[in-house]
Formats: C-alpha cells, structure tokens, sequence
C-alpha cells in the first residue's frame, strides 16, 4: 500500500508517523521505531547516560593512544561545524587524544560553518585537513541526483565525508577514527527517507544517466573498500565515543558555544547550505518527508525531550520563507542554472532509488546475517 493511500497513524511514544512509509506499530500503537529502540538502542544509551560506560572508554581511551604511540596523531575526527562532531572533538581533546581534524568542502559550506571549524581547530590547536572537491565534478554529479528526482539528494557530499577520514587515517598509520554519530540523537533514521549513500553502484548509475563530466578526482569508494579493505584487512576501526558517556544535546551545545566559541545554525544539520535546503525544503515538499521528526523523536526516546514539547517544536518552522529563498537562488546559481530551472526540477515526480542500479539486495543479505552479531555486541558492550 502506498504512503497516500495508507491510514494516517502516528506511534504513541514518539511524533514518528505514516509518512515513513515503512513504520508499523503494535496493538499499543507504538511504532516500529521505538521498538527497535527499546531493544537494540537502549540497553547501551541507559547505561551510558547514567554515566556507567565511563570506565569502558577510559579502556578505548588508551588503546587508542597506545595504537597512536609515535605517530604524529592518534585518531581521526570528521568535522562539519555541526553539534555532534564539535562536542566530539573537545571532547577528545579532554580526555588527552591527539585527533587530526579532517574536512570535506563540498561547496555547500555556510559562512558560519566555516567559522565554526575554524575557531574549532584554533582554540583546541589542532591541525586540519581540508579535501576540497573539484567544483566542475561536484556540480555535476549534484544536479544528476537532482535530475534522477531521487530522496537522498545530499548522497554527493556524505558519501565522499568517509573517504576522507579513511585516507588521512591510512596516510599517517592511524587505526582509529572517531564518528560523532551516537544513539542519543540519532537513534532514529528511516531507510524510505534517503537510500545508503555509501553505494557506489548506485551513486555511478545515477551520475552515468545524468552526467555530463567525468568523475576524475571525485572520490568514489565502493562498499567492499569500505566495509571490508579498511576495517578488515587494514584494522582501521570506527568508534563512537558519544555512546560511552552522558550526551545531552542542549548541554553539548552550550559547552561549545562556551568553549570553543561554536555558532547555533538554528537547525541540526543545517551546517550546510545545501543540506539546509535539502532537508528544510527539497523533502518535505517534494516527498512529504519531514527529518525533525526522526530527531525530535530520537531525543524523546533518549528523555531529552516530551512528545508534547516535540509537537509543539512541529508547529513552527526553523526554516523561515526568506531563507528558502535566498538559498534557492543560491543553489541555482552555483549550479549554473535558473531558478525556474531548479523547481523545475523538484516538481518532477519522485522516483525511488531502486529505478536505478544499487547494491541494496546484496547488502541487505550481509546485514541479515549480521544483525544478531551485532545486536549481542551491542548489548554486551563490545560495540558502541
């Protein structure tokens, strides 16, 4: 059954509704979101907020300096200018690691994003490795997602972020990368909402159909280099160091915003521009997706926030109508096209990813045979 054609039901717990086509709810009307919460999620994020996990990353924390010894760096850190990846970084910095920040600028940049990095980086002392993207390639493969009328338009710049980390990290023989992403906030994310942007089938099939520039220096990285050469074979682990201590998203900011002098954007995420519009504007107008949804309600499952404030939150936009303008105009312009040309292109009919070649079936099979692997790891501690 279609998402239009289904009954309008939203789970009593959290303010995730029908419009993830994919939901579904118990006789309690509890949705599958927060099932899945209760049973994968939360026996890791109870603990640790309770600050019960402590002595398990002082544990990480020294293996990575160990692995570390002698080498200028003994981690790698993304950084965005977003929430998540700046309390990480000073964070780390406390507990006495020694990060190389690293920095993928697709573009889309905003101003403050870029001061935020900056005063980042400045006041920890850090160094900071910035890959910046060929603009003719980026361009390019950005409006072929466009063209393609596919969910996840942002795919060009997430996946490009991990290679970035993987190449520094095997440059100076580090074994660890640290990832901001963390089950307080994010525990939420449904799959309809925007296909794996890690598929490099599916990223090439897209940028074959509507490309026009060869992709010479953009870093394609396919799932088995990913999934398998990196972590496998060259033993370069990502961990997630917010799941091991108390993270509230309010405090975090307001210890960045005290500490390292980091600018709110007025939206998670909006960091960038054009993640900014993409989420603010491309989805919900085009394919009734609504991102506050999954994280309002991540924070509702983590005791972060009640529906009843969740909802409230619902009824205002952080996204005012002469921002979405200006960005329009923006987009539109770095993308060499009109504005016209540019709605032109988010009124076509949505098309789901599966029009195009992906590797979804095959990954699928992987992560079914994984699944009870990685849910025992996550109840025991091991994986976090």
């Amino acid at each position: 059954m279609s998402a239009e054609a289904r009954l309008y039901q939203r789970c009593t717990r959290t303010i995730m509704d029908t419009t993830d086509p994919d939901i579904w709810f118990d006789e309690h009307g509890v949705s599958s979101h927060a099932i899945r919460f209760d049973e994968d999620f939360a026996p890791v994020l109870v603990p640790a907020q309770r600050g019960e996990l402590l002595g398990e990353l002082e544990k990480l924390v020294d293996t990575i300096k160990a692995a570390g010894k002698g080498k200028p760096y003994d981690c790698v850190i993304g950084v965005s200018g977003g929430v998540d990846s700046t309390y990480l970084m000073l964070q780390a910095v406390r507990l006495g690691l020694r990060p190389l920040a690293v920095h993928f600028d697709s573009g889309w940049n905003s101003e403050l994003a870029v001061g935020n990095i900056h005063n980042l980086v400045t006041t920890l002392g850090l160094d900071l490795h910035t890959h910046v993207i060929d603009w003719r390639e980026m361009k390019d493969l950005q409006l072929s997602y466009f063209k393609a009328s596919l969910a996840n338009c942002d795919v060009p710049t997430d996946h490009a972020f991990g290679w970035v980390a993987y190449q520094q990290a095997r440059k100076y023989g580090i074994k660890y990368i640290l990832s901001g992403s963390n089950y307080a906030t994010e525990s939420i994310l449904p799959e309809a909402w925007g296909y794996n942007s890690d598929d490099a089938r599916h990223l090439k099939a897209v940028h074959a159909r509507f490309g026009t520039v060869n992709l010479k220096t953009y870093p394609v990285m396919g799932m088995f280099k990913r999934h398998v050469w990196y972590p496998l074979v060259r033993r370069i682990e990502t961990v997630r160091p917010l799941n091991y201590m108390p993270y509230v998203y309010t405090d975090a900011k307001q210890d960045i915003i005290d500490n390292v002098g980091w600018r709110d954007y007025g939206g998670k995420h909006y960091e960038s521009v054009f993640t900014r519009y993409f989420q603010g504007y491309y989805l919900p107008h085009k394919f009734g997706f609504d991102k506050r949804l999954a994280h309002y309600s991540s924070l509702i499952l983590s005791g972060q926030l009640t529906r009843e404030e969740a909802l409230s939150q619902m009824e205002s936009s952080n996204y005012p109508e002469s921002l979405r303008e200006q960005d329009h105009e923006f987009i539109a312009k770095k993308l060499g096209i009109t504005t016209a040309e540019l709605e032109g292109l988010i009124v076509r009919p949505p098309v789901d990813y599966t029009a195009y070649p992906n590797s979804a079936a095959f990954w699928s099979a992987v992560r079914r045979l994984g699944a009870p692997v990685g849910r025992l790891a996550r109840r025991t501690g091991l994986l976090k």
